[in-house]
């Protein structure tokens, strides 16, 4: 019979509980670290059997970490966070929307209100308010089902499209009886692949193309296809570019790679896209959004994806194909393997192709990347950035506006999971709590956010909790002192009232609390100062590099 975690109000030695028991499967589930803002009983019954609560400064950024475990652990360490009832559930809103709009699985336990007046306004219910941006919502309506609700919970985490999946816990659940012993059960994730006879039709179509584009997604990452995308671009021949959630599933420095972005993107994607007779998009949604690639009109699309809801959703497809990424380009490799012979198509002229055209973009972006002006220019700092680390060994992640667009484009992966790529929704400041999510899951890695001084005005407070939860990472913060990217559609308003300025000395504030803060203005500087912050980070102490640059607006959007 398992305890109840220190209460005064529980008996320690009466019949499982609730709270302890879904502290239990949590375990059993693989979960190792809770992540969460008070008060919610659950954190202490996660506690008592070394489940460790990460306690963050608000509740947006919490969910954040726990969107980035589950990203980088492929979900075999769910993220869970946990949140009062009222408040903390109304704050948290925003960060389940967020991990919603970018398809990430994560558990989100919200305390409720007694279930007497949880339907009763003005009381947050969350179960009605977040099922808009859930997959499941349901609350513990008894203690004695809470194995069938937990189970239902983590069968939907494991299973399908990624999605968050809330279960709410009324005040009086947490002293209900739980079935004693539980019998639950770790659930096991499962596959399923494509309609063979659409894998024949969407085989012979991508065969007989002239000019095919593979445009890989996230999927590609969640079932782990990286294998397999390399094996099906090799063998036809394909240039492949990525959304920004897809962005490391390909090897950027592959001869077929055209390179990734969002609103921002190499010229060869454009091109590319452009002049294709066929595009095979594969573990995508094909969302259109002002930050992703606008896709080109009156080509022939073959859509791999595992929700059936995103088929001709925002792009017109000829040829679906329904499930996991490995399986379908598996089923794709066999089936095109058969009708070239198993051998090899010769890239050399797809390649001749790509590279004068990416090696001119790239020329007319040195002028940026190596600006040796001050203010700095993001450009350079991004650009000494990557090639002062070691990029296989590093996960990165943009924030929202100029850092998104000024880090993607540019910024060449060589490994899986060495870059969170995210745009669909945009709040500012998500790009802090991935990086600590991303720590904790890759505590080996080098674990970078770029900001700029909008997004640290959201999320900054949280640097604290870096250094108290003792989370070494390193923040890279733009800071230009202004709104640079609203500039051009605030004329009035900034001339008159300088609606756009912003200040702050964020450097100094890292070091009040408690980390290493570190403010650059001069080019010589850059490079001296990230290795600084890197040896910082091996020692623990969590890194915030203040990189006073320019006003700089221009993006690369190739027309």
């Amino acid at each position: 019979m398992l305890r109840c975690a220190q209460d005064d109000t529980v008996d320690w030695e009466a019949r499982m509980k609730t709270g302890p028991a879904v502290a239990e499967i949590l375990k059993r589930e693989g979960v190792e670290y809770l992540f969460a803002y008070p008060v919610n009983h659950l954190i202490e019954h996660c506690a008592a059997i070394d489940i460790r609560p990460i306690i963050v400064r608000q509740e947006r950024i919490g969910l954040h970490m726990a969107d980035a475990m589950s990203r980088l652990t492929k979900g075999r360490k769910m993220g869970v966070f946990c949140m009062q009832s009222g408040p903390g559930s109304e704050n948290a809103y925003g960060g389940v929307a967020q991990a919603y709009g970018e398809s990430v699985p994560l558990l989100v336990i919200p305390a409720g209100y007694p279930r007497r007046i949880a339907h009763v306004p003005p009381n947050f219910n969350s179960t009605i308010t977040m099922a808009h941006v859930a997959k499941h919502a349901e609350p513990i309506t008894s203690g004695a089902d809470i194995e069938n609700i937990m189970r239902r919970a983590f069968s939907l985490l494991r299973n399908g499209r990624g999605s968050p999946v809330i279960i709410e816990f009324p005040a009086e659940a947490n002293g209900e009886d739980a079935p004693d012993p539980l019998t639950y059960e770790p659930i096991k994730p499962t596959r399923y692949g494509p309609d063979p006879a659409a894998v024949k039709e969407a085989a012979r179509v991508l065969v007989e193309a002239r000019r095919p584009v593979i445009y890989a997604g996230h999927g590609v990452h969640w079932a782990e296809a990286y294998d397999e995308l390399k094996e099906l671009a090799e063998l036809l021949a394909i240039p492949v570019c990525t959304s920004l959630q897809g962005k490391s599933s390909f090897d950027e420095t592959h001869p077929l790679s055209l390179g990734s972005g969002g609103r921002a993107y190499p010229r060869q994607v454009r091109h590319f896209l452009d002049k294709c007779d066929v595009l095979f998009g594969i573990g995508c949604s094909f969302t259109e959004t002002n930050f992703g690639i606008s896709m080109p009109k009156g080509k022939t699309v073959i859509h791999t994806t595992l929700d059936p809801n995103h088929l001709n959703k925002d792009v017109r497809c000829q040829y679906g194909l329904i499930g996991d990424a490995k399986l379908a380009l598996r089923a794709m490799i066999d089936e095109c393997s058969k009708l070239v012979g198993g051998k090899q198509r010769d890239a050399a002229p797809v390649v001749a192709e790509i590279k004068p055209i990416a090696d001119e973009w790239l020329k007319e972006w040195m002028p940026k990347l190596t600006n040796n002006e001050a203010p700095l220019n993001p450009y350079r700092v991004l650009w000494d950035l990557q090639h002062t680390v070691d990029k296989a060994n590093t996960i990165i992640t943009h924030d929202a506006g100029s850092p998104r667009d000024q880090l993607s484009p540019f910024w060449k992966t060589t490994a899986p999971h060495t870059y969170i790529g995210w745009g669909k929704t945009t709040q500012l400041g998500y790009g802090l709590g991935l990086a600590m999510g991303a720590k904790l899951a890759c505590p080996d890695k080098l674990c970078i956010n770029v900001w700029g001084d909008a997004a640290i005005g959201f999320t900054g407070m949280d640097f604290e909790t870096a250094v108290r939860e003792r989370i070494p990472i390193m923040s890279i913060l733009l800071n230009n002192f202004s709104m640079a990217i609203e500039l051009h559609i605030m004329k009035v308003s900034t001339e008159k009232y300088r609606s756009t300025d912003i200040s702050g000395d964020y450097a100094a504030m890292a070091r009040a609390f408690g980390g290493y803060g570190e403010r650059i203005t001069k080019p010589e500087d850059i490079v001296p100062a990230i290795k600084r912050g890197i040896e910082q980070t091996k020692k623990g102490v969590p890194v915030l590099l203040e990189f006073i640059t320019s006003k700089e607006t221009t993006i690369s959007t190739p027309k």
